[in-house]
């Protein structure tokens, strides 16, 4: 089974570009999970009727939002946190709600769920740092427990994160900076904690240049000076099914790039 996330960042571009129907021809997931979708579901000219498609679209016009698209039916699609954790996190701050923007997408499949995720940006000058650690990261967290205790969770997207230094081209000029602070990288070392497998560091455990986003300033992305902050994230529950993980830094259309996860 070949999973795939991409941080389209805005599906009628890449689609209007060709982009999108050249990455399905190239790469056909089974399960593909988009991020920054900005679009309501057919707003984007997609005709691509070996899929089904769930969209979770932001309130706010052409903003944020997550899809999946999938050759297997799963047998429940959920979008958001539940009531339960939105009652006991504060989500909202002053750029607005988040359980308003279409961050979360959830599939339950036979053996699994999967989730994709499109992370709140913390900003340039961390004025989203305060809600995004001190209550979206603690909710995802929570969210993916939960759906734990039923079923092995797989999550991907754009966590807005780079975890180690590695993970980017220029980590001592980034520290403290939003996508590399302690708040953020302890976010995501809570998954770790808690025994979830980075599959794409799985396989690749050392070396930098591996990344899935490249600024458009300063001709960055044909220098490869980018952060790795798109992952695939997986149940230690599913260690023994996972076959592959890559990055497909050739792929255009975004200035993100697709992440994949093959399953045994």
């Amino acid at each position: 089974m070949r999973l795939y996330s991409w941080n389209v960042n805005g599906i009628r571009a890449v689609a209007n570009k060709g982009a999108f129907a050249e990455f399905i021809k190239q790469y056909d997931p089974d399960i593909l999970g988009l991020q920054e979708t900005k679009a309501q579901q057919g707003q984007a000219e997609l005709d691509y009727p070996q899929y089904e498609e769930f969209w979770n679209s932001a309130q706010k016009k052409g903003y944020s939002g997550t899809a999946i698209f999938t050759k297997t039916k799963p047998h429940s699609v959920t979008f958001d946190f539940s009531d339960d954790i939105n009652n006991k996190y504060s989500l909202t701050d002053n750029y607005g709600d988040t359980a308003s923007e279409g961050r979360v997408t959830t599939a339950e499949y036979d053996d699994f769920y999967y989730v994709t995720v499109y992370t709140p940006n913390s900003k340039g000058a961390l004025e989203r740092l305060p809600m995004r650690s001190q209550a979206w990261d603690p909710a995802f967290y929570d969210h993916i427990m939960q759906l734990e205790k039923t079923k092995p969770v797989i999550f991907s997207g754009d966590l807005n994160v780079a975890y180690q230094e590695q993970d980017l081209a220029n980590p001592k000029a980034n520290v403290g900076k939003h996508g590399f602070t302690n708040e953020e990288r302890s976010g995501f070392q809570k998954f770790i904690d808690a025994g979830f497998i980075d599959t794409f560091r799985h396989f690749t455990p050392e070396g930098n240049g591996y990344y899935t986003w490249w600024t458009h300033w300063a001709n960055a992305r044909a220098r490869n000076v980018g952060w790795r902050i798109d992952y695939f994230l997986v149940s230690p529950k599913l260690k023994d099914r996972i076959k592959s993980a890559e990055i497909h830094q050739t792929q255009m259309g975004s200035d993100h790039c697709p992440v994949s996860l093959e399953l045994k």
